[in-house]
């Protein structure tokens, strides 16, 4: 039986053999790269042909979504109009293991004319696209892992990873934050959290759950029961937010047998309640509630009058937890 476990483990043992093979060309010329696409007023435009299309595509990606504007280029559609998509202020990153992508050399000449700043990405410093190149990035010879030694598997991680290396130390060097990678990913689970704001999620008007001081507590449980978020805000007589009724403060109700009917809420309600600012972060609301081990909260005004209502569900419904 064909050895499965001892042939995956070995591409491995492969693979890290050529990022260890890549670190000494972490240097001079891999800052010099650094500060040509800072100085840059323009963007990064990524061209690979074949498998070192594919890793320049997740590249431009990675570079994109953490502060650098960055696109793909194929090569071969550059040649045949695609080229009017980069400026003299853009810079080229040109991926090739060999270096001698003729797609790629056939446009250099264009290239150079523009006077675009030209980085290649290769693993023969002395080949023909390096040579042409402002700032030439090395991966190093590294054996492939592929037993044919054809397909590229152990240089094209190599390259990703380098690509990864130039794509984080731009991140470093802007400044860049989670708040700057959430507005370029407001779809996804970090944009939620740090772009949604309690205003977006909040109950708001005729669907906030309010109650006078004064009302009786079947009146209130009523009012619980039509807004369905489980608690009701209790206003005083000038709409100040001055308690919160809740589940669990009914289950409290039940066991100092009062009178539904009769009695105020005022006298059995939560004074004081944990409150929110709809300005704050959704996130913040989460905290809150987890730190008080609480469902829900109201959301007040400066003039701490209700104007939301917020529970976990809608929390968990918006992704936010």
């Amino acid at each position: 039986m064909f050895d499965f476990i001892a042939t995956g483990q070995q591409v491995i043992a492969t693979e890290q053999a050529a990022l260890d093979t890549l670190k000494p060309y972490i240097n001079q010329n891999f800052a010099q790269a650094c500060q040509l696409i800072l100085q840059a007023t323009g963007r990064v435009v990524v061209m690979g042909m074949g498998k070192s299309g594919h890793i320049g595509n997740k590249i431009a990606a990675t570079l994109a979504s953490t502060g650098t504007p960055a696109f793909f280029v194929h090569p071969a559609e550059a040649s045949h109009g695609d080229l009017g998509m980069i400026t003299a202020n853009d810079v080229v990153i040109a991926i090739s293991n060999s270096g001698e992508a003729h797609e790629i050399l056939s446009i250099l000449p264009v290239i150079k004319r523009l006077h675009i700043k030209l980085i290649s990405m290769t693993a023969n410093g002395q080949s023909s696209l390096a040579q042409c190149a402002d700032v030439s990035l090395e991966i190093g010879k590294s054996v492939e892992a592929c037993p044919l030694g054809l397909a590229p598997t152990s240089s094209t991680t190599a390259t990703l990873v380098l690509g990864d290396a130039l794509a984080v130390a731009l991140l470093a060097a802007r400044g860049f934050t989670a708040e700057d990678f959430a507005l370029s990913h407001p779809g996804g689970a970090l944009g939620r959290k740090l772009l949604l704001r309690v205003s977006d999620l909040m109950h708001k008007g005729d669907t906030i759950p309010i109650v006078q001081e004064s009302t009786l507590i079947k009146d209130a449980l009523l009012e619980i029961s039509k807004k369905g978020l489980g608690m009701t805000a209790v206003v005083n007589h000038t709409g100040q937010l001055t308690g919160i009724y809740t589940d669990g403060d009914l289950r409290r109700t039940l066991d100092l047998e009062l009178n539904i009917r009769t009695t105020p809420i005022v006298q059995v309600m939560s004074k004081n309640p944990k409150t929110i600012r709809p300005q704050l972060l959704a996130a913040e609301a989460v905290a809150l509630m987890e730190e008080k081990k609480i469902n829900g909260v109201i959301v007040v005004d400066d003039n701490h009058q209700p104007v939301g209502a917020l529970n976990m569900h809608d929390l968990l419904k918006a992704g936010v937890v």
